[in-house]
């Protein structure tokens, strides 16, 4: 299966670029139909192609598979250094993934890492190994109504249509009863999203395992799954271990998009908003910081106007003391707001909106200390606490910081934590 590898922010179009990558005709209208359908938030359609915007993932046009990538950086990618800057790119995004809990990395076999597949391969393995661990401890069944003609008598005897259907059977009932088996909601979605996959995966390994769980799959009848049948969903004690595979399942059947008129260019998008990934990530690695003098909370929210609200995306409080006399202290919980951006941007240069928007959460947590944070540049130095000059009584500042997405090794930074800590820290 052919994979095109962009980077987030990069064109791609009709025509063949430097690096070789170029979409058929039929692919360009697929993808601008998808568009047109998300209201154009994914990508911007340009001249014979679209400009890829903030969405990182993978989506598959039939046979095509198109990856982007993030990058923290404003390095030109050369044909010779493409490969290795894909593949660790790559790598970042799906550890960024997975401590984000966006994906489950620990289920996917170090074969299938090795083999350097994409991210929707990689979902669709996870997504066999969950239904696979689910058939062999048992879907599991419930009750449900049903109705029809039967040879015994049982349930609730349907007198009006027994009458119409069994004036000559008269060894036949007519009943309304309740049937104890595997079709329900939770199984159907599961069949559902095996089907997806038996009309999109092409890896030969893939294919094996999705034709042995459609073989051991109880027959159940095919329903119609949105996204309302989602919002239907009520786990049990024993229906808990659905869990991971409603979800991925979710994503499956609600970004996938079959070409009814030729079969051949099904679509299925599975995008991630790197805004919302990078804050996730930001605030899962705090969170792992957290002790008995520091409390970290993620999108605390409060109304602002009418019914409209406000949420920071990080509030990171630390135990304090102050001096309350001469001989007893007072200990309190000191907020710094932490707003997290991943986008590149001139040094100190932060805009308009970004600081209004800081200098409200200030006033709202009532706290003296707020910091804007980006991925880091080469060369990219912090600010220091900038004041702002109305507002609360005491200090009222706010900071730019940046912090390193890679490391020296050139995998995902496992130190941000440490280092966003020490640009808050109490002077």
């Amino acid at each position: 299966m052919p994979v095109i590898r962009v980077f987030e922010h990069e064109r791609l179009t009709i025509h063949e670029d430097e690096l070789g990558r170029a979409l058929t005709t039929v692919q360009f209208e697929k993808l601008c139909q998808f568009n047109d359908k998300n209201e154009n938030k994914y990508f911007t359609v340009i001249r014979n192609g679209v400009k890829f915007g903030q969405y990182v993932g993978v989506i598959q046009i039939g046979i095509l598979t198109i990856e982007i990538l993030p990058k923290a950086d404003k390095q030109t990618i050369t044909k010779h250094e493409y490969d290795a800057q894909t593949r660790r790119w790559q790598k970042v995004l799906l550890k960024m993934l997975a401590i984000s809990g966006e994906i489950d990395l620990e289920t996917v076999s170090e074969a299938s890492l090795r083999k350097r597949l994409t991210l929707l391969d990689l979902y669709f393995e996870i997504y066999l190994q969950e239904v696979d661990g689910l058939l062999r401890r048992g879907l599991a069944k419930k009750y449900r109504q049903n109705e029809g003609n039967v040879k015994a008598l049982k349930g609730r005897l349907n007198f009006s249509k027994d009458i119409q259907h069994n004036c000559i059977h008269r060894e036949r009932f007519y009943t309304c009863h309740q049937t104890y088996d595997h079709e329900h909601l939770l199984n159907q979605i599961l069949l559902k999203g095996l089907k997806i996959l038996e009309t999109l995966s092409s890896d030969s390994m893939l294919n094996d395992k999705i034709r042995k769980l459609m073989f051991y799959f109880p027959e159940i009848r095919e329903i119609a799954i949105n996204k309302d049948s989602f919002n239907k969903i009520r786990l049990t004690r024993k229906t808990r271990e659905y869990t991971k595979a409603l979800a991925i399942a979710k994503m499956l059947i609600l970004n996938y998009s079959p070409d009814i008129s030729k079969g051949e260019e099904n679509m299925l998008a599975l995008l991630f908003d790197m805004n919302k990934l990078w804050e996730k990530y930001i605030y899962k690695q705090l969170k792992a910081r957290e002790n008995k003098y520091l409390r970290v909370k993620y999108q605390v929210q409060d109304l602002f106007w009418e019914s409209k609200r406000i949420f920071p995306d990080i509030v990171i409080e630390r135990l304090l003391s102050v001096e309350k006399d001469e001989i007893s202290y007072e200990a309190f919980w000191e907020p710094c707001i932490i707003d997290t951006k991943w986008k590149l941007i001139d040094v100190n240069k932060p805009s308009d909106d970004d600081l209004k928007q800081m200098y409200v959460y200030n006033m709202y947590w009532n706290s003296p200390k707020s910091m804007l944070l980006y991925p880091k540049l080469a060369g990219a130095k912090d600010s220091d606490f900038g004041k702002f000059h109305k507002g609360r009584p005491g200090d009222n500042h706010c900071k730019i910081g940046f912090v390193s997405v890679l490391d020296d090794s050139g995998g995902l930074s496992q130190g941000v934590a440490d280092e966003i800590l020490k640009k808050i820290k109490p002077e």
